[in-house]
């Protein structure tokens, strides 16, 4: 009985697959922040390289990947999916469970797929410095690696909960070169302006780092979830799992993620997600996010801004509101107001089923899989593995089989502070309040187009 299904250098994917010409209705535009008008390639240009804008809005089913970039994935891809057999047997179930395992990368999450790709375009154009922002500290670490392989400064305006709880991310991002930054900070108006917020929040650091790059002709800002072609660029782990799934002769019935901004989620379900669009299979997609920050479950489907302060486009997307600074909590990728507009459209479109879940049980569902499968997963990709365990208890129950595939999007070996208190019994539970989700709503734009 195989355990891991493994793929040679000669499978990693040469194309991404683009979703888009397949979305159920019509595609939502962009508004530009200053009008209110569909966005263009002008409001995306001062932060954006064009060959990244050209993804952003392409309608071509399939994107060839560069082969500087295959030549970098090769790095660490293909990734191995693996059976969890031994989860299995401690949960008693008669589901079959596997993950697509991308803490295998040098930066231990699924987080390079895309950076390296933003890294590469933006050489390319002439960028010689890389602004963006971080949560847990993945997409920071992942961005300073990949302009470390392609000769560009990088710098890192990072949530301040997670830059407190996990010191060595820090470490990471400058081993690579990278510099890192507290936000909100003192370096840029929008920190300044958020300097009653201390934590901070993914929409605070995200302003500083478009207002910085906004401001240096020779600075583009990289976002590591959320838009179109970072989804785009993260497809290569569903294609991959699809070809180590024939390897193991099983088809999902259920397929479970982890969703903050949505890319880690996208990349897993968008190659699956487009036979179901298109009649081929009937998979169900389950996106599994924290209780203290809601945004599938219990946001409102709306256009907002992508950053607290409205330097951003504004996107169509479930939202807790840009202003909205959720509570510190250790799943600090996940800590995002927002959700990525194909995702949410998705949702809308009951495609895609959203489950909230709070930290506790998520933290208990890790320490399960740690114990029996012997990885210690990120509390981003614990909420997956929450959502599978629940899954195949459902199964016991009903005496059925099911195949249930999910994503372990990364490794928590800097997160142990998070499982210190959960073992000591000190891990809090914070949630969304009624009292939060109006003051989320009293706080969307005006004047943008009904589409809930």
């Amino acid at each position: 009985m195989s355990t891991k299904f493994l793929l040679g250098e000669d499978a990693i994917p040469t194309h991404w697959v683009n979703l888009l010409p397949d979305l159920p209705g019509e595609p939502l535009p962009p508004l530009s922040p200053a009008t209110g008008q569909p966005a263009g390639p002008a409001d995306l240009t001062p932060i954006f390289p064009m060959a990244l804008i050209g993804q952003e809005v392409s309608m071509e089913p399939e994107i060839a990947i560069p082969d500087p970039v295959r030549d970098a994935y090769a790095l660490w891809r293909p990734t191995p999916l693996l059976r969890a057999r031994r989860l299995e047997q401690a949960l008693g179930t008669p589901a079959k469970l596997f993950y697509k395992y991308e803490g295998v990368s040098p930066a231990g999450s699924h987080k390079p797929n895309s950076a390296v790709p933003q890294a590469y375009e933006n050489a390319q154009a002439g960028i010689t410095k890389l602004v963006t922002e971080t949560g847990a500290g993945q997409w920071g670490s992942s961005l300073s690696f990949a302009c470390s392989l392609f000769g560009l400064e990088c710098e890192v305006y990072m949530v301040g909960s997670s830059y407190d709880q996990k010191p060595y991310r820090r470490s990471m991002m400058q081993t690579w070169g990278g510099t890192v930054h507290r936000s909100p900070s003192d370096r840029t108006e929008a920190g300044r302006a958020q300097a009653s917020h201390p934590t901070g929040s993914l929409g605070i650091a995200i302003s500083e780092a478009v207002e910085v790059a906004a401001s240096n002709p020779d600075t583009n800002y990289a976002l590591g979830s959320v838009l179109n072609h970072v989804l785009l660029h993260q497809t290569v782990i569903g294609q991959e799992a699809m070809r180590q799934l024939e390897l193991a002769e099983a088809e999902p019935d259920v397929i479970v993620g982890c969703v903050g901004g949505g890319s880690n989620f996208a990349g897993l379900v968008f190659p699956f997600i487009r036979g179901t669009l298109r009649g081929e299979n009937r998979i169900r997609y389950v996106a599994a996010e924290p209780a203290a920050c809601p945004t599938l479950t219990r946001g409102v489907y709306a256009y907002d801004f992508g950053d607290t302060v409205g330097l951003t486009p504004l996107m169509p997307m479930h939202t807790l509101g840009h202003d909205f600074v959720p509570p510190p909590l250790h799943a600090g990728g996940l800590r995002y107001h927002g959700a990525a507009p194909m995702i949410s459209g998705l949702v809308k479109a009951g495609v895609v089923e959203p489950r909230a879940f709070r930290q506790n049980p998520t933290f208990a569902a890790a320490v399960q899989f740690a114990r029996t499968e012997g990885i210690i997963p990120a509390p981003e990709s614990a909420h997956a593995i929450r959502g599978a365990i629940d899954e195949a208890l459902e199964a016991k129950e009903a005496g059925e089989e099911r195949t249930i595939l999910f994503g372990l999007s990364g490794h928590g070996h800097f997160d142990l502070a998070a499982y210190d208190a959960y073992l000591a019994g000190t891990l809090e539970d914070p949630e969304f309040s009624e009292e939060d989700l109006r003051a989320a709503l009293d706080a969307l734009p005006a004047d943008t187009p009904a589409i809930a």
